[in-house]
């Protein structure tokens, strides 16, 4: 007898393995429970597991083998005998796949084919079932006419809108949709959507969405996980975790997502996924941005870090590096009182892009100084990584803070060649050997693609040429490995080819070194292409912000929307 449970449907410590040399595990340990009439919504790069979670929900695992529980109102399904599971099949549990061609049997008509369940199911007459599947092709906007149609008769939508028919024919309560948009074009894509809103609010299912494609996350689920080489990482509701993302492989997903950021120059996490492969540590630890040894070593568990939010992460989330708070800077020349910096608030988290915009004159570059330790403030306080800064201590030391400052010529010294300039911050701190630091100059300029034969790095710096001296103070900068990188205005005087060159060179480091960016321009096209996150400076005041997207599409304040009118009023 079934144990009476608060759930429809639970899953507790679910694993899927396939049989093979190696063995591949493609979920680890999975646990999710779905109330009546709940919508969730799971998310991930191609192999992370998904798709094998429901097929083992399902009892569709061929050539492998479920450990853990699945329960359907309190009974346990897998280990059934395959004749009482088929009894939940379709009229308890049903699933979309997302191959229509591949699932639908070519030699049959769609009346058989979404006939099928409910001759399994019920006691129906072939007229009564026929006169069901007219109903049902009704309900997800087919014509019942098509019904003595063949798959390859049909519209990609049309194949789909059939698979979701034959996924209500027995009204299940639990409804599994893998990758319902997948090969659709924009308009079909939309019509499912709105279909499958209207269904689950007009039948009232438990909904479980797989989609890698975030739009459909968003529109059709209220709360979501993400899966990574089969284990949970995250889960929380929707709006929050696609707001505010606590695991950077999550973050690296929506960072990636074309339908969030709509103008951003797209890159994907950097490394690929091991699918399948069962390791002792963090899984996601080698293309971490913030991973450090210790990761490797021990499974991070899933853990609540707020209300309705889980993160699987030894540091508990993403880290915060750099934090800011009230800082004010004031300046006097005589009778003038200059207000630079008023009452600023900044975060900076591991691994993301922060863009600082505002007209020329609002206290950007007076912000950065003060953040990176060139001149102190007045008042407030910087933290990097929860340790007060004093000084430039934390651009003394590796793995910590550097600046890019806006003037490439004054930046460094003319008298310097171009390997004692880059050398220089290693010298300070005394890191290594000469030969060390000497090695390390030349792997910092291949970053920047600048050359490294003797000629160039004896070459004195007034003699290169505007984009190569940006290149060089780029170079400078990363050769102390910083997690934190500050940017001040390092394109605006560059013609636009070095300009976009340098730009894209620079965020494809980031992206591939996972440091942190706070980006200072006045340039609204530029932070458009490489923000996660927008913060809008006026008068030394943060007037507002928020993720780029949000910025960018709907600004609040009225000096933003001045800020985007004029500098957009040709492209918006």
């Amino acid at each position: 007898m079934a144990a009476e449970s608060n759930y429809l449907l639970e899953i507790n410590q679910l694993t899927v393995r396939y049989h093979g040399v190696p063995p591949v595990e493609a979920v680890d340990g999975v646990s999710l429970q779905l109330k009546k009439g709940e919508s969730l919504g799971i998310i991930g790069e191609s192999g992370c597991g998904k798709s094998s979670l429901v097929l083992g929900i399902m009892g569709l695992i061929k050539h492998g083998g479920v450990e853990g529980d699945i329960l359907y109102q309190g009974r346990k399904l897998n280990g059934l005998p395959e004749k009482e599971l088929k009894k939940y099949r379709w009229k308890e549990i049903a699933i979309v796949f997302q191959n229509s061609l591949e699932v639908l049997n070519p030699v049959l008509s769609i009346k058989e084919q979404i006939g099928e369940p409910i001759k399994t199911h019920t006691q129906l007459s072939p007229p009564e079932i026929d006169q069901q599947v007219i109903k049902l092709m009704e309900m997800v906007g087919l014509d019942p006419r098509r019904r003595h149609s063949y798959p390859h008769q049909l519209s990609g939508g049309m194949r789909q809108r059939v698979l979701l028919a034959m996924a209500l024919s027995c009204d299940p309560k639990v409804l599994l949709i893998d990758e319902p948009t997948t090969a659709l074009d924009p308009l079909s894509k939309n019509e499912i959507l709105q279909l499958l809103q209207k269904l689950q609010k007009n039948l009232g299912y438990t909904m479980v969405v797989i989609s890698h494609d975030l739009g459909v996350i968003k529109k059709l689920t209220a709360r979501v996980m993400t899966m990574y080489c089969g284990r949970m990482v995250e889960a929380g509701m929707t709006s929050e975790v696609l707001k505010n993302p606590l695991h950077c492989y999550t973050r690296g997903l929506l960072n990636s997502s074309p339908n969030l950021f709509k103008y951003k120059d797209l890159w994907g996490l950097e490394g690929e996924l091991l699918s399948g492969a069962s390791t002792a540590g963090c899984a996601f630890y080698p293309r971490c941005c913030q991973g450090e040894e210790n990761c490797g070593r021990a499974k991070p568990a899933l853990k609540y870090v707020a209300i309705e939010r889980m993160v699987a992460c030894h540091k508990g989330g993403i880290e915060n590096f750099l934090r800011a708070e009230g800082i004010h800077k004031t300046y006097r020349l005589k009778d003038l009182e200059i207000k630079a910096v008023q009452n600023v608030n900044l975060e900076i988290k591991s691994g993301e892009v922060i863009a600082l915009v505002g007209e020329s004159g609002s206290g950007k570059s007076t912000l950065a100084h003060i953040l990176a330790g060139v001149i102190s403030s007045d008042a407030g306080r910087v933290s990097y990584r929860n340790e007060m800064v004093h000084g430039r201590q934390v651009t003394k030391m590796i793995g910590g803070m550097q600046i890019i400052f806006q003037d490439p010529f004054s930046a460094t010294s003319y008298r310097m060649t171009v390997m004692e300039a880059v050398k220089e911050p290693l010298d300070i701190i005394k890191w290594g050997g000469k030969k060390e630091r000497e090695e390390e100059v030349r792997k910092a300029l291949q970053l920047v693609r600048l050359p490294v034969e003797p000629g160039f790095l004896n070459r004195h710096c007034h003699g290169l040429s505007g984009g190569q001296r940006q290149r060089l103070a780029i170079a400078r900068a990363l050769v102390t490995k910083p997690k934190l990188l500050i940017a001040d205005e390092v394109t605006s005087m560059l013609d636009p080819s070095t300009q976009a060159n340098l730009l894209r060179e620079l965020k494809g480091l980031q992206n591939r070194h996972g440091f942190a960016m706070l980006y200072i321009t006045h340039d609204l096209h530029l932070a458009r292409k490489i923000a996660d996150k927008v913060y809008v400076m006026y008068n030394g005041e943060i007037v507002e912000r928020g993720l780029s997207f949000e910025i960018f599409e709907n600004p609040r304040h009225a000096y933003t929307k001045q800020l985007m009118r004029e500098a957009l009023r040709d492209w918006v």
